[in-house]
């Protein structure tokens, strides 16, 4: 594992997303921003294990620093062995996604439960909290985005009522500036959080949500940051190299094909002048066959006004400031809530993959599990180069849905 230290805290995320945080998708987001960190798609335990091409699900250009792998599954045995190999590329952080959840528990004293239990028996010091909860049945993944209401006012709640620990905030934000706002402006009677995640809006408005990012959240000198035409000259010079890099198909046809790599790009003048005729021009190129990655790339650019792809980013002044998290939750008070003495063990065992089946954990935790009102993502510090299991990490972080 990398000393994560060495770089800018995780003041900006772009959230990992199946079938978009791609190594191609990851490659564009970094050439926009160099500090935002990076999270990988879901990768599934037992593809690691069980296929040798591995490098196909792990392997990243160096310039992709800091960049968190996402791990699924629900094993623990299966997850340490997994996990040991991502371990061997390099990645910054290992996030593990378990896929834990229910219905019917919803409100902020019973989140505030959930927090103390695992704060106080655990090292886990910083929650990233999707501010939307996901019912598990009665609504479809795309109702899910948008139905159930955005509760940001119970993220700052959260750090006002847990001021010892860090909370960041996922969901509803899509542009870096708001982002900003969310990080320095808390509420009256709040805390501060100590970061945002961005999901969706990263990839289809890459420009808007990343390209002033090292300026606005990171502090970086604004005349630093590349224009588009500059990303897009730097992105060639990766696609022709990653083409085919990860062997052939049956038919023939290169791992990863021209089209993969060229697919992040179709968002990346998203709104502005001569988008439509980008979109139309990549797609002819493609079908029509004949051309490489640089020329249908730069046939494309042609398709933009110079205007277009030699600006800068959008200045501050022109993107939305105001920050509206809603109402907050009053402080709650924890001290008769019978918190859950045994999570201590299930924690332990989730982010250190040893002793027993993470099945009978969990139902030694009871309540402690069912406690949880919005998805949380709780990342678990435990110290530079300390021994965790068989493995030696930097950090640990445990997904809950």
């Amino acid at each position: 594992m990398n000393a994560s230290s060495s770089y800018q805290p995780q003041l900006l995320s772009v959230a990992p997303m199946m079938d978009w945080t791609d190594i191609h998708y990851r490659q564009l987001a970094r050439l926009i921003s160099k500090h935002t960190w990076l999270y990988t798609e879901m990768v599934v335990d037992n593809a690691l294990i069980h296929n040798p091409n591995r490098d196909r699900w792990l392997w990243y250009p160096p310039e992709q620093h800091p960049i968190v792998c996402q791990l699924g599954g629900s094993n623990p045995a299966l997850l340490a062995k997994a996990a040991k190999i991502v371990a061997e590329y390099g990645y910054d952080e290992i996030n593990l996604n378990c896929g834990l959840g229910v219905d019917d528990a919803d409100s902020y004293e019973e989140l505030c439960n959930f927090i103390a239990t695992v704060s106080s028996q655990s090292s886990v010091s910083h929650f990233i909290l999707h501010a939307r909860k996901c019912l598990l049945s009665g609504l479809s993944p795309a109702e899910n985005r948008t139905i159930p209401p955005l509760r940001w006012g119970w993220v700052y709640a959260l750090s006002r009522d847990f001021p010892h620990l860090h909370f960041s905030l996922n969901g509803g934000v899509e542009l870096c500036r708001t982002a900003q706002s969310a990080i320095e402006h808390a509420p009256p009677n709040a805390g501060r959080i100590h970061g945002v995640m961005i999901g969706r809006g990263a990839y289809n408005m890459p420009w808007p949500s990343l390209g002033s990012a090292d300026h606005t959240i990171f502090g970086m000198p604004a005349e630093v940051a590349p224009t588009r035409r500059q990303v897009l000259e730097k992105y060639i010079g990766y696609a022709e190299s990653v083409i085919g890099r990860f062997g052939t198909k049956s038919d023939g046809s290169p791992v990863p094909t021209m089209r993969s790599t060229v697919k992040p790009l179709l968002a990346l003048f998203h709104g502005e002048k001569g988008c439509k005729a980008w979109k139309r021009s990549l797609d002819a190129s493609m079908l029509a066959g004949g051309m490489d990655v640089a020329a249908v790339i730069q046939s494309a650019m042609r398709a933009v006004p110079d205007e277009v792809l030699d600006a800068p980013p959008c200045p501050p002044s022109s993107l939305p400031i105001a920050f509206a998290t809603g109402e907050l939750p009053p402080p709650v008070s924890l001290q008769d809530n019978g918190v859950c003495s045994s999570a201590c063990t299930t924690l332990s065992l989730s982010l250190q993959l040893s002793g027993p089946r993470l099945g009978a954990a969990k139902q030694q935790a009871g309540n402690a599990w069912e406690h949880m009102s919005m998805r949380a993502q709780i990342i678990a510090r435990v110290g530079e180069q300390r021994e965790v299991g068989v493995l030696r990490f930097w950090s640990w972080q445990h997904f809950f849905l």
